[in-house]
């Protein structure tokens, strides 16, 4: 018996102040693994390093955009201009190339992300991963685990000023994993029993087994018409400095 024909899926993550990007191969979600990776250690790198990034991973594997079977993107909420750079990269790649375009919620890669890196505390099963937005404002959501033990959404995406007492039912519960760009900041606030904080970007390898289950179901977006979820309008500042 032949073997399944392997696929493969670029992933682009470009959402906070760490770009990577990364190329997952496998003949499903269950067998998909990420087979190159490159992450800027500069912060705000995106414009200048996502595209290479891009070039080198298919070259790492002799591969032309053509030859891919999907992209994905890390698709918000998180930095505006990162989120565009990364949608306006994925997107010329699709219409280029002709192939579809998969939408990862950048929330959900912060969960993969627990899970494939193995840090969750014992007995954990809450996750809540929260982006950095401005001061002590995080956007967040609940992920709690389901009747098969997978964690899965509770309530919707939103942005929060965190207090002192948030999450303080969530928390009464048992052991709760808070991991993100903006969990440090609100570790002194949200000090109690039972909370671990995990200061990190997510990342683009991250998103391979995601990526892989709408590949598998035809979860594609519209590439025409998609847009990055921003959660909050982009607002240009003037400065207050005259020039002349």
């Amino acid at each position: 018996m032949s073997s399944l024909k392997s696929k493969h899926i670029l992933l682009i993550e470009t959402s906070t102040s760490l770009c990577s990007v990364a190329l997952a191969e496998g003949s499903c979600a269950a067998d998909a693994s990420v087979v190159a990776y490159r992450q800027s250690d500069t912060p705000r790198a995106h414009a200048s390093m996502t595209a290479v990034f891009i070039k080198e991973v298919l070259d790492s594997r002799s591969l032309k955009a053509t030859d891919l079977d999907a992209v994905a993107l890390s698709s918000g909420p998180g930095s505006y201009t990162g989120l565009r750079v990364g949608s306006s990269t994925a997107k010329g790649i699709c219409f280029g190339a002709g192939v579809p375009l998969i939408a990862v919620p950048t929330l959900d890669i912060l969960v993969e992300q627990a899970i494939v890196d193995g840090v969750l505390p014992e007995g954990c099963r809450t996750i809540i991963p929260m982006i950095d937005a401005r001061r002590m404002e995080v956007y967040c959501a609940q992920f709690c685990t389901d009747a098969d033990g997978r964690f899965t959404r509770k309530g919707e995406v939103a942005p929060l000023v965190v207090e002192s007492g948030c999450f303080a039912d969530t928390l009464a519960a048992g052991p709760v994993l808070f991991i993100g760009d903006g969990a440090a900041k609100c570790s002194d606030v949200i000090a109690a029993p039972g909370a671990s904080f995990i200061q990190c970007c997510p990342r683009a390898d991250a998103m391979a087994r995601k990526a892989f289950e709408a590949l598998d179901t035809k979860h594609f977006e519209d590439t025409a018409y998609f847009e990055p979820f921003y959660l909050k309008e982009f607002v240009a500042t003037v400065s207050k400095k005259s020039l002349f």
